[in-house]
């Protein structure tokens, strides 16, 4: 994947926004002084906000120059399809799997169920819970709070 494809592969990652959302962003949906993109009627017509990743920080100039992307879902869908078979990766995988990824991967890493369910828009907490069924690490995989004293 190149240029505005893999920019938008990394936004669908780095932030968990839906195909959709990443493509129809617009320059002025970027507050690079608070740091944040705000997604404009997502899902159920609601407003948010996301972080722009670290990573992402050559987002502003390089957004600057291009403008609006013009990608349509279904190219950006078949770049990923692509670039799965590429990698050998033997799983199905699409744009949707990378917010999967970005909820997982927080979660894992201790952000509280709350803030994923507020970064992804979900207004029901019942949708976010579906992604801590990959956690299940039992009792020897919690540290007692007895232990950290």
């Amino acid at each position: 994947m190149y240029g505005s494809k893999k920019l938008i592969a990394k936004l669908l990652y780095g932030t968990g926004m839906r195909l959709n959302e990443a493509l129809s962003l617009r320059i002025l949906d970027l507050d690079f002084d608070r740091n944040e993109i705000i997604i404009r009627h997502g899902k159920g017509d609601k407003d948010r906000h996301v972080m722009i990743p670290q990573k992402n920080r050559w987002i502003n100039s390089q957004t600057a120059q291009q403008g609006r992307w013009h990608l349509d879902e279904s190219l950006m869908q078949r770049a990923v399809k692509q670039a799965v078979l590429e990698a050998g990766v033997n799983k199905n995988a699409s744009c949707h799997t990378f917010r999967h990824s970005f909820a997982t991967h927080l979660l894992e890493i201790g952000y509280d169920i709350r803030t994923i369910q507020e970064l992804l828009g979900h207004s029901d907490i019942s949708t976010t819970m579906v992604y801590t069924h990959v956690l299940n690490r039992g009792a020897g995989g919690v540290i007692s709070p007895l232990d950290r004293l």
